[in-house]
């Protein structure tokens, strides 16, 4: 008996030690990915590029219709330079988790397309709105105002990103203006 409570323990250790490594890896990869996809891409992009701008947020823009349903090879490459961060962060997570890694991706991508169904009228349950607030996850509801605002609500997956993004975007702003000032003055 005491031999079957010990082999008991040793699998209900390791099951518990794979949850916590996948959990880890699924988290991680959703917090750096966002991370970097937010600071190095989308507020850059912003501020500097206007493919971003004319691929996301032009007027009347539908995402179903324009991102998935046209099969835009320009729409397609500003969403796969928008996951590009989350799939450097690959090799890493493989290493604590696999089984982590891929939910981590899955969840990131089904993520993507939750929060563009806004356009849709969708209307998040309550209950799933207070779960996301208190978990700091994007709604559509909250991803809609960086559409119809790009200076707003920033952080694709978490909105804990959101002020960091927008001092940010400030910041990136200031350089801008002051590069195009000593462009002027040189000329």
């Amino acid at each position: 008996m005491e031999f079957i409570n010990l082999v008991t323990s040793v699998i209900a250790d390791a099951l518990a030690n794979q949850l916590i490594s996948a959990i880890t890896a699924a988290i991680l990869l959703l917090l750096l990915g966002d991370l970097f996809s937010t600071f190095i891409y989308h507020v850059p992009e912003h501020v500097f590029g206007k493919f971003h701008a004319l691929v996301h947020h032009s007027k009347n823009r539908s995402f179903l219709h324009y991102a998935v349903l046209t099969k835009n090879p320009l729409v397609m490459l500003d969403g796969i330079l928008g996951a590009v961060p989350y799939f450097m962060f690959i090799p890493l997570l493989w290493q604590i988790s696999p089984t982590g890694t891929i939910f981590g991706l899955l969840f990131g991508e089904f993520h993507v397309v939750w929060r563009h169904i806004s356009i849709l009228e969708w209307k998040t349950p309550e209950i799933v709105q207070r779960i996301c607030h208190f978990c700091w996850i994007t709604t559509p509801e909250i991803h809609w105002q960086h559409h119809q605002n790009a200076m707003v609500a920033y952080g694709d997956i978490f909105t804990f990103y959101d002020r960091p993004a927008q001092a940010w975007l400030k910041y990136l702003r200031f350089v801008r203006r002051k590069f195009r000032q000593s462009k002027a003055i040189s000329a």
